[in-house]
């Protein structure tokens, strides 16, 4: 074998001086250029080869990386950072609601609401065939369901089946003539386990209200008439776009083989269960799915070992699809905290039913099936809101780090109510908090929605960013799009104010909006399992870009709130800039 050496030292030489021959297709020069490395000072030019970081530096080091082929770029003294990741999104769901009508979480005066519905559906926004559908539809108005059913199953609506989408996606309402329709009646809810019961909202004598919840809303949102092929393309592409422009470049997509025609919350999938993998799969076909997404695919909370192999038989289909990867499985552990829904599982019970929501999970098995999934080398992103659903989440991921002590990259979504004692778990356990902070506001959602319904305690810990950070927690930051924006930029901005229009949500769980860079570059890419290729500018990664119009570091809260993406650089090669 000695013989060997010299040759292999000879051709590891040539390699390396090649390498530092190598001439840059793109460098991005004279700017502020975060990179996301920990510890890294800024730093001021990055050259590109080949779609990859080829090195970060000053410009005198990145400028001699240069040749006569080389696209130079002057940022002249713009921000330079790694593209923004989602940690948790419904992107292609999102867009569809965007090209339909959508409330966006306004709230209107009820015969204002009347109007604009009328309006939307003689535009030809509103319809899915004979159903008129309104996305993004605000929790607020679920307390006013009575007065909803006064308005929309008389008159015009007496015949005319009208569905309200709630914007959390776990609740919804529905009128008299669209209940009918799909026999949701006293006969049906009497025939319901109290759980599922408790789901459609009903009187004395057992008649659905309208309001409905969970598996009782899947009822509803599964028979609306489907999307065409091609509709249902342009929102993929829409998706992307939308994506881009914010200077995202990467997403996990928590619910990927769940269909339009699907019972999403207690979804028993089969190998059959693709949802919206052929869409990403076209779109890839196409060349325009510019941005890595991470696909995750919904277990039913109390799957069995053995019932994973279908799942892993829907991630063989779509293997070797660029920019489209599988790093494993979704579990919801429980609902919403918001009245009226309060399904979120919860330690103390709601003060004005005195239950404790609804725990799906169970915890005596669930350490099972995070156990099962490591063996498919596969992360487990749970749902929870409530304490008790973080809670026994961290309890299952303990019980995989018993069997196997490293741990995998498990994360925890949504996290909104924790008791203090489980903060140092997430170090303990190696599980990621993705948090949603532009949640975390002061408004009716807060202050209205769960406060009187909960302990003071409880409210303290509301979105607690700084109290995890502190404990040592990995926090990565997501949008849960549609149930808020995909910008990124009103997240990190809110969760250094954590104000709204009532308010200051608990200052003291502001968190700094460095942190908060890291949470939506290097900490996202680590939730995504891509932190190998993506999040952080370093050699050898994936060149994902944005250049910013503003310098983020040193501008106030309120204009960081407002920061505009100039370019967005996909491997390389812009993906976009505004139209001038």
């Amino acid at each position: 074998m000695q013989r060997f050496i010299p040759n292999l030292l000879v051709a590891a030489m040539a390699f390396s001086s090649m390498e530092a021959m190598a001439a840059a297709d793109l460098l991005l020069f004279n700017g502020k250029v975060f990179t996301a490395e920990p510890g890294q000072a800024l730093a001021q030019a990055v050259a590109v080869e080949n779609g990859k970081i080829l090195k970060v530096g000053s410009d005198a080091e990145i400028k001699a990386l240069a040749d006569a082929s080389t696209e130079i770029v002057d940022l002249a003294g713009k921000v330079l950072m790694p593209g923004m990741i989602d940690g948790h999104s419904h992107p292609i769901m999102a867009a569809l609601d965007g090209m339909g009508s959508t409330l966006l979480d306004e709230v209107k005066p009820l015969p204002e609401l009347e109007q604009w519905i009328i309006a939307e559906d003689k535009a030809g926004r509103a319809r899915r065939a004979d159903v008129i559908s309104i996305a993004g539809v605000s929790s607020a108005y679920w307390e006013q369901s009575h007065e909803l059913g006064q308005l929309f199953n008389q008159g015009r609506w007496a015949e005319q089946p009208l569905v309200l989408n709630g914007i959390d996606g776990h609740t919804g309402w529905a009128n008299q003539a669209m209940l009918k329709r799909l026999k949701i009646d006293a006969a049906l809810v009497k025939s319901l386990p109290e759980k599922e019961r408790n789901y459609i909202a009903h009187g004395a004598d057992l008649t659905p209200t309208g309001y409905l919840a969970e598996n009782g809303w899947d009822r509803v949102r599964s028979q609306l008439p489907e999307h065409g092929e091609e509709v249902m393309l342009e929102a993929t592409r829409q998706a992307v776009k939308i994506n881009n422009q914010y200077g995202v470049t990467a997403w996990m997509d928590a619910a990927t083989n769940a269909g339009a025609g699907d019972s999403v919350f207690e979804l028993r999938p089969t190998e059959q269960s693709v949802g919206v993998l052929p869409l990403y799969r076209k779109l890839s076909e196409l060349g325009e799915l510019n941005a890595h997404v991470a696909a995750l695919l919904i277990a039913y909370p109390k799957s069995k070992p053995a019932e994973l192999e279908a799942l892993a038989k829907v991630m063989q289909q779509f293997q070797g699809v660029p920019n489209l990867t599988f790093p494993g499985l979704k579990i919801f552990s429980d609902g919403v905290l918001e009245f009226p829904g309060q399904s979120a599982a919860v330690l103390e019970p709601f003060k004005n039913s005195q239950k404790k929501g609804e725990l799906l999970i169970d915890p005596a098995n669930f350490g099972k099936l995070v156990a099962a999934a490591e063996k498919h080398d596969w992360i487990v992103h749970v749902h929870a809101v409530g304490d008790r659903a973080v809670r026994e989440a961290l309890n299952g991921f303990e019980y995989a780090r018993k069997l196997n002590p490293t741990p995998l990259p498990h994360s925890i979504g949504h996290i909104q109510l924790i008791d203090p004692q489980d903060f140092p778990r997430f170090k303990q356990l190696g599980v990621i908090a993705d948090m949603q902070l532009l949640w975390a506001t002061a408004e009716s959602y807060t202050e209205e929605l769960v406060k009187p319904y909960i302990s003071d305690s409880a409210y303290r810990y509301m979105y607690p960013a700084q109290s995890l950070r502190k404990a040592g927690a990995v926090i990565a930051g997501g949008s849960d799009w549609p149930v808020s924006s995909p910008n990124p930029w009103n997240a990190i901005a809110q969760a250094g104010t954590r104000k709204g229009p009532l308010g200051v949500l608990n200052s003291a769980e502001s968190i700094d909006r460095e942190s908060m860079f890291y949470a939506y570059t290097i900490n996202a890419a680590k939730a995504l399992r891509l932190d190998q290729q993506i999040g952080s500018l370093a050699p050898g990664k994936q060149a994902d870009l944005i250049v910013l119009d503003r310098d983020v570091f040193k501008v106030s809260d309120d204009e960081l709130f407002e920061t505009q993406v100039l370019k967005t650089y996909f491997a390389g090669k812009q993906v976009y800039a505004p139209e001038s």
